[in-house]
């Protein structure tokens, strides 16, 4: 045999076994390393280059721990570095102007997010099984020569030059303008949920003018939370357009419906204007959580996640302070003209200081430049390569949520527990003011500075996270020493909640029974204090388990949580001041503390059998 026919023979057989790998349906969940892969795309180089079989077995073996992976922490969200694999045939060389790092569209990660969590639903298992059956017969029927059209497509295929170093990959860009980015975003979350409680300290002037009930009046906050629950079915847009758009388009949108707030005659425009307010800001939520991601490795993730995550939550508990600060030194519409210059400005902010972050976007805008620059139109990018419609992303994130809330009793117990927490927060928008003007005389701005407590208490939250990860941490060892694995499991994520439930449950009790006149004011605030303490454990907690235990679906499996979550925050200020009159202050809160103690042994029964339960579910991880 000449030297041709061997070269020759060697590439037939490298490629073809290398086609076999890329199409594997085991190239699933790359939990460990925070990847999600997926059957979008191949993953190849436009620097080819024969792979030797040690290196191909260990590839193997590296996707054999991929699909079995599970554990995810909050670290892990968004995007890992960028595959950067290169193979080199040794009869061909390319210059370098036109070589491109591999990308597989699977490391991409679509992140969607809802407060804070930026995360992906994944290819449906039996889906990827079938394209790779099928993609393993066609390599079948084809032969050497498709194989070598494919891999003369993966060459071509645009990724970033040096993987995380590359000038155009947003991880490049210097710190300071990255934690720009955050902080914009970050007032942003911030200041869509202040804009949902800021409107309470509206009622006494409001309710006046338009001649309305209360019980009409709390119809705005409740609209407009329940527009807020509609953010996560949004976020699939992204995954075609980018998250800037999505940046613009839903502030600009929150700016436009602020101004009927603050111009209306009636309590209908009031009402209809805050539903889609909340709708057009639910938007921005949902997004910008996976920009964290788009611009963080995981070593560098966790800080800023932690203080986007946080923002979001402390909204609701600043908005009566600033409210009432405004309301009661002039007319309740300066309420709406301070939200109108402070989403102006922030809209400029976004324009002027936010890019494009959303890795897959910023690939296909290379591929564009390149196919220009060189006029090779075989350059692309992994995402012009997909399949998939507007229509049936967001079919598929209108319909799962509900088959995850309907199917999965982990998924609907945890829900209803965390929407009943938020749905108390949001009752004591309520009942404050009740217990503190009447049992303390204070005043409108007096009882904004109540809320306090809750804001302290969610910011000292945010501070002990790390204490987690260490529990974490300490748990995948003790499993480590009594299996051999070094794994960490979904219920790893439970202990915050654990500790978060008698928490919840003691601060509801202490401020329920410390709300007679006699008692200082200080004791109902700092029984509240502790329940917001507990509550920002239980959702972190939550949240995190969701993502870990349903990673094929955890996109959906957040949108399910902040569909029901803002289900409940929307109902219970409809019938809070009604039940505070009727039972009182003490039962009334009593009554909420008992609901949240016949819930309180679930986190610690799931952490016990958690494992038992994922192994019967059919959307459950179950390694």
């Amino acid at each position: 045999m000449n030297e041709m026919e061997k070269v020759e023979n060697y590439h037939a057989t490298h490629l073809n076994s290398d086609a076999t790998q890329i199409n594997s349906p085991t190239h699933d969940v790359d939990i460990e390393k925070g990847q999600f892969s997926g059957s979008h795309g191949t993953s190849g180089s436009t620097t080819p280059q024969v792979a030797h079989s040690a290196t191909e077995q260990n590839e193997k073996e590296n996707d054999s721990d991929s699909a079995s992976s599970s554990s995810q922490t909050e670290d892990d969200i968004g995007f890992a570095p960028i595959s950067t694999h290169q193979t080199q045939p040794p009869h061909q060389t390319r210059p370098m102007s036109r070589q491109s790092h591999n990308t597989t569209f699977s490391h991409i990660s679509r992140s969607r997010s809802n407060n804070g969590f930026g995360v992906d639903d994944l290819e449906d298992e039996a889906e990827k099984e079938e394209e790779g059956a099928d993609a393993e017969a066609a390599a079948a029927r084809s032969g050497a020569g498709e194989t070598i059209k494919d891999e003369e497509e993966k060459r071509f295929e645009v990724g970033w030059e040096g993987g995380d170093s590359d000038p155009l990959n947003p991880r490049s860009m210097p710190t300071w303008r990255k934690w720009i980015i955050i902080a914009v975003l970050s007032i942003g979350s911030f200041a869509v949920t202040h804009a949902s409680a800021i409107y309470t300290a509206t009622y006494t002037q409001m309710n006046a003018e338009f001649h309305c009930s209360r019980i009409v009046a709390t119809l705005g906050l409740s609209f407009f939370v329940l527009g807020i629950a509609m953010g996560p079915f949004w976020s699939p847009l992204a995954e075609f357009y980018g998250r800037r758009p999505i940046y613009i388009c839903s502030f600009a949108g929150f700016l436009i419906w602020l101004i009927p707030s603050a111009v209306a005659k009636n309590i209908q425009t009031m009402i209809i204007a805050r539903f889609f307010q909340g709708l057009a800001g639910s938007a921005f939520l949902s997004v910008s959580g996976g920009t964290v991601g788009d611009l963080f490795t995981r070593e560098k993730f966790q800080l800023p996640m932690a203080i986007f995550a946080l923002s979001p939550f402390i909204g609701p508990a600043t908005g009566p302070l600033v409210g009432g600060l405004i309301n009661t030194f002039t007319t309740w519409r300066w309420t709406y003209y301070f939200l109108i210059i402070w989403a102006g400005v922030l809209l400029a902010c976004v324009v002027v200081l936010v890019p494009e972050t959303y890795h897959p976007v910023l690939l296909k805008r290379k591929a564009v430049n390149l196919r220009k620059t060189t006029g090779d139109n075989r350059y692309h990018a992994p995402i012009e390569r997909t399949t998939k419609s507007v229509a049936s992303t967001l079919g598929n994130s209108l319909l799962r949520p509900f088959q995850l809330l309907l199917l999965e009793p982990m998924c609907l117990i945890l829900d209803v527990y965390s929407a009943v927490l938020l749905g108390v927060l949001y009752l004591f928008f309520g009942a404050f003011p009740l217990v503190f003007r009447t049992n303390h005389g204070f005043n409108l701005w007096q009882v904004g500075l109540t809320f306090m407590g809750l804001g302290v208490s969610m910011v000292l939250a945010g501070c002990i996270t790390p204490v987690w990860t260490r529990v974490r941490n300490g748990l995948a060892e003790k499993r480590f020493k009594k299996t051999g694995i070094m794994k960490g499991e979904p219920e790893d994520q439970l202990p915050p909640v654990i500790v978060g439930a008698p928490l919840i449950t003691g601060g509801l009790f202490m401020f329920g029974f410390s709300t007679y006149p006699w008692v200082h004011w200080i004791v109902p605030i700092i029984g509240s204090s502790i329940f917001g303490l507990g509550m920002s454990f239980a959702f972190t907690g939550i949240f995190t388990f969701l993502v870990d235990a349903y990673p094929r679906y955890a996109a959906s499996a957040l949108a399910t949580n902040a569909l029901v979550r803002c289900s409940f925050a929307a109902a219970f200020p409809l019938f809070g001041i009604q039940m505070y009159e009727k039972l009182g202050y003490q039962w009334a809160t009593a009554l909420l503390a008992f609901l949240t103690l016949g819930m309180m042994p679930f986190p610690y029964l799931f952490f016990v059998f958690g494992k038992r339960i994922r192994a019967r579910s059919k959307f459950a991880t179950r390694s």
